[in-house]
């Protein structure tokens, strides 16, 4: 298994925690970038979400760490604190094997206190929001005089934060030695400008895909309006997922609404968006990642660098107005090599929206039909079904017989006894499906904004006439202007009468 990684380059103790973590095959960015990390060429990694790019830099600077030495000789550069805190939770997974390796991440939002007194103890990776290595630089809680490589992740998302500037001071305090990689969703002017101040001769790495967003995501949309997607939601929760799902809003209030009405019609869901603590959004994070809650409502911003494998399902409750934010959505599933789904509430004009995300991601997003009551009823009978079909092949289960012999002497058939059962169990977490507008409406072969478009009754209101082109005219212009006058006078007449 690990034979791919070995020809990188890559030591036995990385290894076999490579091994550990089931990795199988290195990424297009793991292949090229790992034997030239390890030579100390600078290198400049133009990869999307979900690439593989964290093991791609993390596995080299691991190898080349000095483990005797403890002060820090890597750093690590992250837009958002819960990126920082995901990269060196996967950094410490990557160093299992390295024994008294030890890695921090710095970010605000935390008690600086606690950082200082991690730094203190002696460290070999920092990884940090450059606010917060600022601040200890100036406290002279944090030296780089020690740092061998920097790496700047998601370098174009920093810039559009607004981190050029600490960015910059930051590249400055290190040694001019120091190996320098880069990696970038895209490549804009302010990150070539970037690359050509702090570089030297980087090696650019341009991992082409012929489609943003990965294939194994089963991309569809539903017509829904807004007051009926919390039911749609429930309907389809209720039908085929079970397992861990993202659903993001658009805005603060939303994510609150939806979590709230979700936690009161049973399901275990929690929410992170801008305005609730770092304390708080890390708790919730690490209880969905343990699958204490199996929904995580969130807003973009919130769950930007959110790195969790086993995530089946992204639902867009609210169609994002950026087609790169749509990719960085569903790029949450289908990770490590699993598939996964994604699932987009749409209506009216947000088809327009939908269209111009399927150009920019060049893949079809596949239009579905809403789930009726039947539907619902009839997906949860099969589940049970399934679940009684599984124990009875099994064998492992206690027999009734006695129970069963009593309720067949009470009078009652087989199939009565076997269909109050399966009402008891169906009942046990059965909640009352509301009727919505959709539910009367036919699904036609077009989404319903096309089918309103064209309704030629509308054009023809006010009669043609009125509204006809100039050339359809069958006045003389003279003749319009003589009934205009009569019109005018008869007008002056009414109103001197009045």
């Amino acid at each position: 298994m690990d034979s791919n990684f070995k020809k990188l380059g890559i030591d036995d103790r990385l290894l076999a925690s490579i091994n550990d973590l089931g990795f199988e095959l290195p990424s297009p960015i793991q292949e090229q970038a790992i034997p030239l990390a390890l030579q100390g060429v600078d290198i400049v990694g133009l990869s999307q979400t979900g690439s593989g790019k964290t093991a791609a830099f993390s596995l080299p600077m691991l190898q080349k760490i000095d483990l005797e030495f403890k002060s820090p000789q890597a750093l690590v550069l992250c837009p958002t604190r819960e990126l920082a805190v995901q990269v060196a939770e996967e950094i410490q997974r990557l160093a299992s094997h390295l024994e008294h390796f030890y890695a921090t991440p710095i970010y605000g939002g935390a008690p600086i206190d606690r950082q200082i007194k991690a730094l203190k103890k002696g460290v070999h990776v920092v990884v940090g929001t450059p606010g917060r290595i600022i601040d200890h630089l100036k406290r002279k809680t944090l030296k780089l005089d020690t740092i061998s490589m920097v790496i700047l992740d998601e370098a174009d998302r920093m810039l559009d934060m607004g981190f050029r500037d600490e960015m910059e001071e930051i590249l400055d305090s290190l040694p001019e030695d120091r190996q320098t990689l880069f990696f970038s969703a895209t490549m804009n002017k302010s990150v070539t400008n970037l690359i050509k101040a702090y570089s030297r001769d980087a090696k650019t790495l341009n991992i082409k895909t012929s489609t943003v967003t990965v294939e194994s995501i089963d991309q569809s949309y539903y017509e829904v309006r807004n007051r009926s997607k919390i039911e749609v939601l429930s309907r389809l929760l209720d039908m085929q997922f079970n397992s861990k799902g993202i659903i993001f809003c658009n805005t603060k209030q939303m994510v609150e609404e939806v979590a709230e009405t979700l936690t009161y019609r049973g399901y275990m869901a929690d929410r992170i968006h801008g305005d609730i603590n770092q304390s708080t959004r890390e708790k919730v994070i690490k209880r969905f990642r343990e699958g204490k809650i199996e929904l995580l409502v969130a807003t973009d911003v919130a769950a930007r660098g959110l790195d969790i494998d086993d995530i089946e399902y992204v639902f867009n409750y609210d169609l994002p107005y950026d087609p790169e934010d749509y990719v960085h959505r569903i790029g949450r599933t289908a990770r490590a090599g699993r598939s996964g789904k994604s699932i987009t509430f749409v209506f009216g004009r947000d088809i327009h929206r939908l269209e111009a995300i399927q150009r920019y991601t060049k893949q079809s997003v596949k239009r579905l039909k809403i789930p009726t009551q039947e539907d619902v009823e009839g997906a949860k009978a099969d589940t049970l079904l399934e679940k009684v079909r599984d124990v009875l092949e099994g064998g492992d289960y206690e027999k009734y017989d006695t129970v069963f012999d009593r309720l067949l002497d009470s009078g009652n058939t087989p199939s009565d006894i076997i269909s109050a059962l399966f009402h008891i169990l169906k009942g046990e977490k059965t909640r009352e499906l509301q009727e919505i507008t959709e539910d009367g409406e036919v699904f036609g072969k077009q989404p319903r904004s096309y089918q309103e478009g064209e309704n030629p009754k509308k054009k023809k209101r006010y009669g043609r006439k009125r509204f006809s082109k100039r050339g359809d005219r069958s006045e003389p212009r003279g003749d319009r202007n003589k009934k205009s006058k009569r019109i005018s006078r008869f007008a002056k007449n009414r109103k001197k009468q009045s």
